[in-house]
């Protein structure tokens, strides 16, 4: 299933967009992304250090939230930068 991904601060900075798509498995969770985006890319690191808000089709949520098909993930990082 497809997932947007939307990004904010710091996060949009590594991507170069404001958005990605990932393919994940059907039941996938919030988590599941994370570990997505962490594998490579240009998020990678970034993911790994930045401790994010998240928030599915625009209400807060954790990383056991369980993904639909066209789902809108935001992730937003503190204003700050939030390095762990």
């Amino acid at each position: 299933m497809k997932v947007e991904i939307r990004l904010f601060g710091l996060l949009r900075e590594r991507a170069g967009s404001s958005s990605v798509e990932l393919e994940l498995a059907e039941g996938a969770v919030v988590a599941d992304a994370l570990r997505a985006l962490a594998r490579s890319g240009p998020l990678a690191d970034a993911i790994a250090r930045v401790s994010v808000a998240m928030a599915v089709n625009r209400e807060y949520a954790g990383p056991d939230t369980v993904l639909q098909a066209e789902d809108e993930l935001a992730l937003i990082p503190p204003l700050s930068g939030g390095a762990r």
